[in-house]
């Protein structure tokens, strides 16, 4: 039975990401039904921003009719009453609570580190949950909302991770000593799950050390999970992106118990928009992987064996890291190795 994901291409530099991501799958021959569809803030002030959410009613429905979505970089206006970010929508909507961020670097890019960790965080609850009240002209409050069976599931789903790829450690990042209560919860959950797992050491850091930690020696995270809850590893997966020298190779997913939406983690980059030269790498791994989550893994190991290649070659890649070929020609480098791993 044929697979259907619907697509979301997004805003800024997401509609050419989004077209190299399905360049890649059609060259490997996918056989996943992408539907395409309208979300983010372009669509909507182009529509008179009529509507209380980004995601049209058309696009939502489509999305309960797929098997999965895929999602291009959309854009949140910051300022008070305009419609949540389409991710936040869509993470709570579907009960996306795991929102993952493999890091790993490439030999050329980065050649003073070899990691290869993964980021886990918490993508309903937190500070994102987005309850703010204004008190007084002059004071605003922001209230971290954190649940101990959000975190409970949350906690299951990082040790689910780390016993299917052999990690034997999962690194809590919380500030415990400031937020007693809200992080007591989730460390208290990710021990207790540690313990019916078994065989899992958990480790606490506190978020200012962590990242200090990261940026003076991150290998020693190497074959771990980093856990953490909403914003705090927003931060960090940034940071780690840096480290291995560019967000425009992170690429992301967001599981729940029945949908998943994978994702860019970069964001729009509106200052390189419609120019041809936006990273496509963290896309097309994105859209590998949810080949994978469809049933498509032999698609999926190619993709990222020709992306690691063409990086890793650098003869045809973005100047992001290093190069002077747009994201056309990277695709396309992608694409012909791709198709040729899945003839051999």
């Amino acid at each position: 039975m044929t697979k259907k994901a619907a697509v979301i291409k997004g805003d800024g530099v997401g509609p050419e990401t989004v077209d190299s991501m399905i360049k890649v799958l059609k060259a490997c021959n996918s056989q996943i039904e992408l539907v395409l569809c309208e979300g983010g803030s372009e669509q909507w002030e182009a529509n008179g921003r009529k509507d209380q959410s980004y995601i049209p009613d058309s696009t939502m429905k489509l999305l309960e009719q797929s098997d999965a979505c895929y999602k291009g970089p959309t854009a949140t206006i910051p300022v008070p009453n305009s419609p949540r970010s389409v991710a936040v929508t869509l993470r709570q909507k579907f009960e996306l609570y795991s929102n993952i961020r493999p890091i790993k670097t490439y030999s050329r890019i980065t050649p003073n580190h070899n990691l290869d960790f993964v980021c886990f965080r918490e993508a309903t609850e937190g500070l994102y949950t987005g309850l703010e009240m204004q008190l007084t002209d002059d004071v605003a409050i922001a209230i971290r909302k954190i649940t101990r069976q959000g975190c409970r599931r949350f906690a299951n789903a990082s040790m689910d991770w780390a016993k299917k790829y052999n990690m034997n450690k999962v690194v809590a990042i919380t500030k415990r000593n400031i937020l007693k209560m809200t992080d007591g919860m989730f460390l208290d959950e990710m021990q207790a799950a540690a313990k019916r797992y078994g065989g899992i050491a958990v480790e606490e850091l506190y978020i200012d050390n962590m990242m200090q930690q990261l940026v003076l020696n991150p290998e020693q995270f190497n074959d771990s999970v980093l856990a953490s809850t909403n914003l705090f590893m927003d931060i960090v997966s940034e940071l780690a992106s840096g480290v291995i020298g560019s967000i425009g190779l992170v690429y992301s997913s967001n599981m729940g118990e029945r949908f998943a939406m994978f994702e860019a983690a970069h964001g729009t980059a509106p200052t390189i928009a419609r120019q041809n030269k936006v990273n496509p790498t963290a896309a097309i791994l994105s859209g590998a992987w949810m080949a994978e989550y469809l049933g498509e893994t032999e698609i999926r190991n190619a993709i990222f064996k020709a992306a690691e290649q063409v990086i890793n070659e650098g003869k045809t890649v973005t100047s992001d890291i290093g190069g002077s070929s747009s994201t056309t020609q990277m695709t396309d480098a992608i694409c012909q190795l791709a198709a040729e791993y899945l003839r051999k």
